[in-house]
């Protein structure tokens, strides 16, 4: 089974990585109360419930069109470093997935490297630094070689999804080399990052709405 994404499956994505962000929004506030600024959960979904609503409004029939309607409506109304972080992801996820009406499970896997690598010029993020790196960059490598291996999206989400857990847990011993947790030393150890976390929200809502 190779099941594609279409326009319709893209928006179903980012409607269920909004939900997952309402639903959690107390939990990524309070991880970010830690360690940031306590805004992370509050900031996500404002803009998360931005997007929806333009989704809506405009219902763009190609995942690049969802992306890139995605991206800027974070861009716009996220503020701290979340905003320019993940909207500079979808805005290249939306970039590597062209103007085709869908994407098969090597050209979505290639979209998300494009968004990691996105994260990366913006955030200069490397892994151990107690970032959303850690939980992206491990789902970004197991999609991409349960892809090459023939497995399913589905499949290959599922084990996405487990390298993103994975990497969000990690954080939580980590001591903090980038963004306002770094300012803490030490005092950054012994907490699991909201970004990491929040970004694995969105690989879980991946795995739970695409790949049928």
């Amino acid at each position: 089974m190779t099941t594609t994404v279409d326009g319709g499956a893209a928006t179903a994505w980012i409607s269920e990585f909004a939900r997952l962000v309402a639903e959690n929004k107390d939990l990524l506030t309070h991880l970010d109360a830690a360690i940031g600024d306590a805004d992370h959960g509050t900031n996500m979904d404002r803009g998360m419930t931005a997007v929806t609503a333009a989704l809506a409004e405009n219902a763009p029939a190609s995942p690049a069109e969802v992306l890139k309607l995605t991206g800027m409506r974070l861009v716009s109304t996220v503020g701290g470093a979340s905003g320019p972080l993940y909207g500079t992801a979808f805005l290249r996820m939306a970039t590597a997935a062209g103007p085709g009406p869908s994407l098969d499970p090597g050209e979505f896997a290639k979209a998300l490297r494009a968004g990691l690598d996105g994260i990366v010029a913006r955030g200069r993020a490397e892994a151990g630094d107690k970032t959303m790196f850690d939980a992206l960059s491990p789902a970004a490598d197991a999609l991409d070689a349960a892809v090459a291996s023939g497995a399913s999206l589905r499949d290959a989400l599922a084990q996405a999804l487990r390298a993103a857990e994975a990497g969000r847990d990690s954080t939580i011993p980590m001591l903090a080399r980038k963004g306002r947790a770094s300012y803490l030393g030490e005092r950054s150890v012994g907490h699991q990052d909201p970004g990491a976390t929040s970004v694995t929200m969105l690989v879980a809502a991946a795995a739970a709405t695409l790949g049928g």
